[in-house]
């Protein structure tokens, strides 16, 4: 089964889709991820939300019917079907918008239907977007609504069609959902963190995945040693051999990062002090699980920019851009093992 979820949507800050979360007991569990995609001027044409709750709705989805359904109108409508999302990763399937508990709704079917509505929204904000796949049959209309289905049934629905024309097709989801409290957005935001000691940006054309996923069937940790002066290290230490991989030339990323005077060019530091350097100690697998989207997305079109932020013996932090920027961002948090000052040298 999957893990549990939440996904949200304000109308307040332009933001909708906002999750993150607990895990079930895979290779991912203990990580969570947050995305956020920005609605207006971002993935679609037209916004609205409107609830009592000062225009906020909390509502808890499976991911996997989510990906189903969103695969199925690619698919349906002569589009590609996509990958596996940004917040896969492949270890939940439930956004979520904070917490860890499993999910209440993922027990429900997945309807799909080609009769028109047969509910009505409650509390139910609506989107709706245009694309144009490889085919002949363009352009198509994607709208997403909250609705009551079934019986009264809370819903996410997404309804796709081609506009009238030859060929014309049509294509309706309504995947089961579960109310929340809009107070309970608290308790399911990403955690507090300190501010990292090494920001490194990775490259585009040396994925970390592979690397990683052949380390991972050698030690169940893996050391990471970051540096402000664009160095990067992989390495793992048993009995028989060490293993050791090196990424130079990195971009440091400067911004929202511990202060140090040698580290930033705009300091005006002396020169004489190391940059900040930074090393973690990670099970192999969850690092594994949070470099999936490598597999389906790539770096440098899909996704514009990947930072890997290190927070010693508190936090290793993964922020992915997606690209165009504007359309906004998800970010991995894997927890790490403390180590003490002898095991860092």
């Amino acid at each position: 089964g999957g893990g549990g979820g939440r996904a949200a949507a304000r109308a307040a800050d332009g933001f909708g889709g906002s999750g993150g979360g607990g895990t079930s007991a895979t290779d991912g569990e203990g990580i969570s991820c947050f995305a956020e995609l920005t609605t207006r001027g971002g993935i679609f044409l037209e916004h609205r939300i409107e609830s009592a709750a000062d225009d906020v709705i909390v509502f808890e989805i499976d991911l996997g019917q989510l990906k189903v359904a969103l695969q199925s109108v690619l698919s349906g409508l002569g589009g590609s079907g996509g990958g596996g999302g940004g917040g896969g990763g492949g270890f939940s399937r439930s956004a979520t918008a904070g917490g860890g508990r499993h999910s209440q709704a993922s027990s429900n079917p997945l309807h799909n239907s080609m009769a028109p509505d047969g509910g009505g929204g409650g509390g139910a904000g609506a989107a709706a977007n245009t694309f144009a796949p490889n085919t002949t049959i363009t352009p198509t209309i994607v709208v997403m609504k909250l609705a009551k289905r079934n019986g009264g049934l809370p819903c996410l629905c997404i309804d796709a069609n081609t506009l009238p024309g030859r060929g014309a097709v049509e294509v309706h989801h309504a995947i089961p959902i579960r109310i929340m409290r809009a107070a309970e957005m608290q308790y399911h935001l990403p955690p507090r963190i300190s501010m990292p000691d090494v920001q490194l940006e990775l490259p585009f054309d040396r994925p970390l995945k592979t690397v990683v996923e052949r380390l991972k069937t050698m030690s169940p940790h893996i050391y990471i040693d970051g540096s402000m002066a664009g160095e990067l290290a992989l390495r793992l230490d048993g009995d028989a051999a060490s293993i050791r991989n090196f990424y130079p030339k990195l971009i440091p990323r400067f911004e929202d990062i511990k202060e140090n005077e040698q580290d930033s060019p705009s300091k005006g530091g002396g020169g004489d002090a190391p940059p900040s350097r930074c090393t973690l100690k990670v099970d192999s697998r969850k690092l594994s699980a949070c470099l999936q989207w490598q597999g389906t997305m790539l770096l440098g079109r899909a996704v514009g920019s990947a930072v890997l932020c290190m927070v010693e013996n508190e936090m290793l932090c993964l922020h992915c851009m997606l690209n165009p920027g504007t359309i906004g961002f998800f970010t991995y948090y894997v927890p790490v093992h403390y180590l003490s000052e002898d095991q860092m040298d």
